[in-house]
C-alpha cells in the first residue's frame, strides 16, 4: 500500500476532522444494519457475524463499524490482494475473496470489496465481511475439529470479480454455491453483502457531492494520522521495559496438547514492539491463525487497555510493530488448516493483557473465556425434507476487573457477536432447547469475581442429526490477576437415552445424535481480581442470593 503522506499546511480543522470521522463512521454502521436486515442465516442476521468498512483509494482502512474487532485486520489485506490480483477495480466491480493466505481470515469469512467513483477518478472502497454459516469441505459449518490442511475446510475463493461493471458473473455464482450446503441460505448472504457494498457506495458519494474529493482525501489522511498520533500518546504511558507471558492453547484437535503462545513486549519512548518468538509451530489441527488475525488481536489487545475509545482505522495498526515467525501458530503459511482460528486470536489477546497487566494492574482485566466455543448441527428438516445446518459460537464469562465484576455469558474480545436467542434457533431449525442458563459456580472467586459460562442443551426433534464443534479453555482454565481464582473450564457432553452424561472430544469431528439424546454445552467463565478474601460483605449478599452460586463455593472462596 502506498504510505500516506504528511499532514498539509492547509489542513482542514480538527472539528471538521470530527464530523468527518463520524460520517465515515456512520457510513460503515449503515452498511452494517442493511447487511444484517436482508441476510438469510441466523448467524448474520440475528448474531451479526459481520463487519463493513470504508476504505481510502491507496487500500488504507478509514472507518469501521462497531463490529468484529478481528477484521480489522483483514479487511485492510482483503484490499491489497484485490488490487495485488486484479490491478485495479473498475466501477460496477465487486470483489470476492476468502483464501487466508491472501488475503482473508478463515474460508467461512467471505470478503466483498468495491471501488467508489466519481467522474472516472477512484475515490475510495466499500467493504465487508460476513461470516457464512457454511462454505463445504469435509465437516458440516467448515469449523470442526479434526482437519488437517485448508483442503479440508471448505473452498478457497481467489481474489476474482463476482460482478464485472456491473454484470453478475454468473458462473462465478454457480461454482460458489455448488460447493456448499444449503445454497439457498449462501445465496441470500452473498447478495446481502452486495446491497451493503451498493448501499455504501452511494453515501460515500453523497458525501463527496456535499463536500468535495480533495476535501474528503484530506480528511481520510489526517482521520488516520491523527489516530496514530492519539495511539503513539498512549503508548508513551506505557513505562519503558520489557514485559512478557505466556499461555497455552489446550490442543490441536489432533492429539497435540498444551501448545505455548509466547510474547515479549518492549517499549521505549512511543514504540511498542510485540514479539512472539518462541511461539509453538503451526500444527496440523485447525487453530492456526495467519498474520493478519494476529495483527488484529494485538492491536485490540493495546486499544481496549490504553485506549478504547481510539478510531478503527490504519493508524491503529501502524502503531505497533509485530515480530511473529513464520510457520509458527501465530503467523501460519499455507496449506496450514485455520478455520478455529479465533479461539488462538482470543488466548493472543489474554497474552497481551497479561503481558501488560504490571504495568497497568489498575486497567488490565482477568483471563475472559479465551474461546469462540463453536457448536453445529446438521441433518434433514423433518418440516421441508430440506438440508439444515445451526451454526452458533456461544459466550462465556468476561474477566474481573479492578473496581468490577466481569460480565456473565457474553461474546468478549475479539468476537463481538450475539448468542442466539432460543426463539431464533427453534423456529428456524427442528431443534429443541431444553436449557438455557449461566453454568453455576464457572466463575473465578476474586475481592471481583470472573464473568459465569453458558449451558446450552439441545435435542433434535423428530429426526437424526450430526453435531460438531471447537471449544477452547476446556483443558485449561482462564487465570485470575493478583490473586483471582481462576474460572472454571468448558466440556461437551452427550446424553443418552439412558439420562447418562458422556465428556465428548473437546473438537469433536461428527457425534451422530438421535432424538432420545442431548448434546450439552457448556462454556468457560472466567478469573477474578483480587484475593477472595476482600470481597465486600455485600457483594457476598448478593452472591448468595442470586442463586447462582452453591453454598459449597461460597464456603470454599470466602468461608460465607
Amino acid at each position: 500500500m502506498i504510505p500516506i503522506g504528511e499532514i498539509s499546511s492547509d489542513s482542514i480543522s480538527p472539528v471538521e476532522v470530527e464530523v468527518f470521522r463520524h460520517l465515515f463512521t456512520a457510513l460503515s454502521e449503515e452498511m452494517g444494519a442493511s447487511l444484517r436486515r436482508t441476510a438469510f442465516s441466523p448467524n448474520i442476521k440475528e448474531r451479526r457475524d459481520y463487519s463493513c468498512a470504508l476504505f481510502s483509494p491507496n487500500g488504507h482502512p478509514v472507518a469501521q463499524g462497531d463490529h468484529m474487532p478481528v477484521h480489522l485486520g483483514a479487511m485492510p489485506m482483503s484490499v491489497s490482494a484485490a488490487l495485488s490480483a486484479l490491478g485495479r477495480l473498475d466501477p460496477g466491480d465487486v470483489a470476492v475473496l476468502n483464501d487466508p493466505f491472501e488475503g482473508g481470515t478463515h474460508l467461512p469469512d467471505i470478503n466483498l470489496a468495491t471501488p467508489v467513483y466519481l467522474m472516472g477518478e477512484l475515490q475510495g472502497f466499500v467493504c465487508n465481511i460476513a461470516h457464512h454459516a457454511d462454505v463445504g469441505g469435509m465437516a458440516p459449518g467448515s469449523m470442526a475439529g479434526g482437519m488437517s490442511e485448508i483442503y479440508q475446510e471448505g473452498l478457497r475463493i481467489p481474489v476474482i470479480r463476482l460482478f464485472k461493471k456491473g454484470e453478475l458473473q454468473q458462473d462465478i455464482l454457480d461454482l460458489l454455491l455448488l460447493n456448499v450446503r444449503v445454497p439457498i441460505e449462501r445465496r441470500g448472504d452473498y447478495f446481502a453483502q452486495i446491497s451493503a457494498c451498493r448501499l455504501g457506495e452511494r453515501r460515500l458519494l453523497e458525501v463527496i457531492n456535499t463536500y468535495d474529493p480533495q476535501t474528503i482525501q484530506q480528511a481520510f489522511r489526517e482521520i488516520i494520522q491523527r489516530t496514530n498520533r492519539r495511539m503513539g500518546d498512549s503508548i508513551e504511558s506505557i513505562p519503558d521495559g520489557v514485559y512478557e507471558f505466556t499461555d497455552l492453547m489446550d490442543g490441536d484437535g489432533l492429539g497435540d496438547f498444551d501448545l505455548p503462545i509466547c510474547l515479549r513486549v518492549t517499549v521505549s519512548n512511543r514504540q511498542a514492539t510485540f514479539d512472539f518468538t518462541g511461539t509453538v509451530k503451526q500444527v496440523n489441527g485447525n487453530i492456526n491463525t495467519t498474520l493478519n488475525a494476529t495483527q488484529a488481536s494485538v492491536c485490540y489487545g493495546v486499544k481496549a487497555l490504553l485506549d478504547p475509545d481510539v478510531p478503527n482505522n490504519q493508524g491503529v495498526l501502524d502503531s505497533v510493530e509485530i515480530i511473529a515467525p513464520e510457520g509458527t501458530l501465530v503467523n501460519s503459511v499455507f496449506p496450514a488448516p485455520v478455520a478455529a482460528r479465533a479461539n488462538t486470536c482470543q488466548r493472543i489477546i489474554d497474552v497481551v493483557l497479561g503481558a501488560l497487566s504490571k504495568a497497568f494492574p489498575e486497567k488490565t482485566i482477568a483471563a475472559a473465556n479465551g474461546a469462540n466455543t463453536t457448536a453445529v448441527f446438521s441433518g434433514i428438516d423433518p418440516r421441508t425434507s430440506e438440508p439444515y445446518l445451526y451454526l452458533e459460537t456461544l459466550g462465556g464469562g468476561m474477566g474481573a476487573r479492578a473496581t468490577k465484576d466481569g460480565k456473565d455469558g457474553v461474546q468478549v474480545h475479539i468476537t463481538n457477536t450475539s448468542n442466539l436467542p432460543i426463539e431464533a434457533i427453534e423456529m428456524e431449525y427442528p431443534l429443541l432447547v431444553e436449557e438455557y442458563s449461566l453454568d453455576s459456580d464457572s466463575a473465578g472467586a476474586g475481592q471481583y469475581r470472573g464473568g459465569m459460562g453458558l449451558r446450552r442443551t439441545v435435542r433434535p426433534r423428530n429426526h437424526e442429526c450430526t453435531f460438531n464443534g471447537a471449544g477452547e479453555r476446556f483443558r485449561h482454565q482462564p487465570w485470575g490477576v493478583f490473586g483471582g481464582e481462576p474460572g472454571a473450564s468448558g466440556r461437551f457432553l452427550h446424553r443418552d437415552e439412558q439420562g447418562i452424561d458422556h465428556r465428548i472430544d473437546d473438537k469433536p469431528n461428527h457425534l451422530h445424535v438421535f432424538p432420545s439424546d442431548l448434546v450439552i454445552i457448556e462454556t468457560p467463565g472466567a478469573g477474578g481480581y483480587g484475593p477472595p478474601k476482600k470481597r465486600k460483605r455485600a457483594l457476598l449478599y448478593e452472591d448468595k442470593r442470586s442463586g447462582k452460586f452453591s453454598e459449597s463455593y461460597l464456603k470454599k472462596y470466602y468461608e460465607f
